[in-house]
């Protein structure tokens, strides 16, 4: 059962009063509704992962108006004035329809693309673009079968297509032609959602053949990553993007498998949705987020404010300016809360939020307002106020805003627990449990109701399973209980 419907009376109260205290009302000083704070100067940034940059904390997402643009908006004018307040971190697709159009035109303005008479090829390295394919093949396969949706682009397109054409419309022409120094900082494979994608993905990857006739996107994004042809994909041998990722909404078992299965450490950086109502839900902050974190990975936060679903918008995938919120949040759910929240969850360096609309008025500008309050240290969020922010935004649809999250699901057992006899011994193995209300704690193996050995928990983050070796002269095993301890001290067993 879900643990923010189901807790005790006392649990309740508590949450009650830091609610009121969010709201100004009470006694916890790190929730008051407050003016912005002044903004930071220079803008706080985090170490990206391994990946060698240093990024604000808060990032601009290539959606809302640069993509649905509602009448009187302009989206250039929001990418221009998203730099011009120091941001470096910039989001765009290839599902996103003008999105990376608009992009070109900013940037051009900005001196950021190659062969143009302003470009300045220190203001581009100072920035990190994103962009992101939902293909999961770089050859043959059937990408309808294996994502919903397409490109933009026509049918047939692959994922390197994808590549190419978003430099064409960032920094080329928009007709399929790019400068020799454009470049991607990352490409993300988007919108991860099955283990179907996670096969499709890594078809081909550790042993390439140009001569098959399926390759998984991996395989092809690593080619213009480093420049080779091993898959024959890029036979001019360019060297399109500095790193690749993935991004997910939904699912944080296949997001875990994905990162699992990479035994290159390709996957630099990783998309999350992460808000206050996570915990509603198959909770991202819990499973996935210390596996990629234990990888070093770039993890970037987004669907803050769930897509708008936190505040005027239906619960549902956007699909027209309508869909655009243009205000600054609510007195009911403060938008400062919702962004600090994402912001302290443990491995997050940056998010990226779409903005509706900016303003001079700083009351009325989405984007003024959002980088003041992304101004953040990690665990600067104590965990009462972090309870209250998700009490308040339980409140939000009665915390059905995540429309695009798996389901809550409690604690489960470890997983595929096997026991095999060894010389002197019997060796126990099992792959990660999954969390529920709480982090994981702990392992403990038990053999005939005796306990064997506490074992902390570490995220999983290889196909390797975890293991514990019963050494016992005489070689014959008797009943084993693989258990998994969270910090609220839920446990879930299995037995082999």
């Amino acid at each position: 059962m879900n643990p923010l419907h189901n807790s005790d009376k006392s649990r309740r109260q508590f949450l009650q009063k830091s609610a009121l205290a969010a709201l100004g009302l009470g006694l916890t000083p790190g929730l008051l509704a407050s003016e912005p704070p002044a903004m930071e100067a220079p803008l706080m940034k985090r170490s990206f992962g391994r990946l060698g940059f240093q990024v604000t904390t808060l990032g601009l997402g290539g959606q809302a108006s640069l993509q649905w643009t509602p009448e009187g908006t302009d989206p250039v004018a929001i990418i221009e004035k998203a730099y011009r307040l120091g941001i470096n971190y910039f989001d765009t697709s290839n599902l996103y329809g003008p999105s990376q159009a608009n992009y070109g035109k900013a940037f051009s303005n900005l001196g950021l693309v190659p062969g143009k008479p302003n470009y300045d090829p220190a203001k581009r390295k100072a920035i990190f673009l994103t962009s992101k394919t939902a293909l999961r093949f770089g050859k043959g396969g059937d990408d309808r079968k294996a994502v919903q949706g397409n490109t933009n682009g026509p049918a047939g397109s692959k994922a390197l297509d994808d590549v190419r054409r978003t430099l064409s419309l960032v920094f080329g022409d928009g007709l399929g032609n790019y400068p020799a120094e454009a470049y991607l900082d990352m490409v993300l494979i988007h919108a991860l959602g099955t283990m179907e994608q996670v096969d499709a993905l890594y078809e081909g990857y550790h042993h390439p053949d140009p001569a098959a006739p399926t390759i998984g996107a991996l395989a092809a994004l690593r080619d213009v990553r480093d420049g080779t042809n091993r898959t024959g994909l890029n036979p001019k041998k360019e060297k399109l993007i500095r790193h690749v990722g993935f991004s997910g909404h939904s699912d944080a078992a296949v997001m875990m498998e994905m990162i699992q299965r990479d035994s290159e450490n390709l996957l630099d950086g990783m998309l999350i949705a992460i808000n206050a109502n996570d915990k509603q839900y198959f909770n991202m902050q819990y499973n996935v987020i210390p596996v990629a974190a234990a990888r070093n990975m770039g993890i970037i936060a987004m669907k803050v404010f769930a897509d708008g679903a936190m505040y005027s918008k239906k619960a549902e995938w956007s699909r027209t300016p309508e869909h655009v919120v243009m205000g600054v949040g609510s007195s009911e759910l403060p938008a400062d809360h919702l962004i600090r929240y994402s912001l302290t969850t443990p491995g997050i360096h940056t998010a990226i939020i779409g903005i509706g609309c900016i303003s001079d008025d700083p009351a009325r500008c989405q984007l003024t307002f959002n980088l003041k309050h992304a101004q953040v240290k990690p665990g600067s969020m104590n965990e009462a106020d972090r309870a209250a922010a998700e009490q308040l935004a339980s409140k939000s649809k009665d915390g059905k805003t995540n429309y695009f999250q798996k389901p809550y699901q409690e604690l489960t057992p470890p997983r595929e627990v096997k026991a095999e006899a060894v010389d002197n011994g019997t060796r126990i193995t099992w792959h990660t449990a999954y969390a529920g209300a709480a982090p994981l704690d702990r392992y403990e193996v038990w053999r005939d109701g005796k306990l064997l050995s506490r074992i902390p928990y570490q995220p999983q983050t290889t196909k390797e399973p975890f293991q514990f070796l019963d050494r016992h002269a005489n070689g014959t095993a008797g009943k084993y209980v693989v258990k998994v301890i969270d910090k609220q001290r839920g446990i879930a067993e299995a037995t082999v």
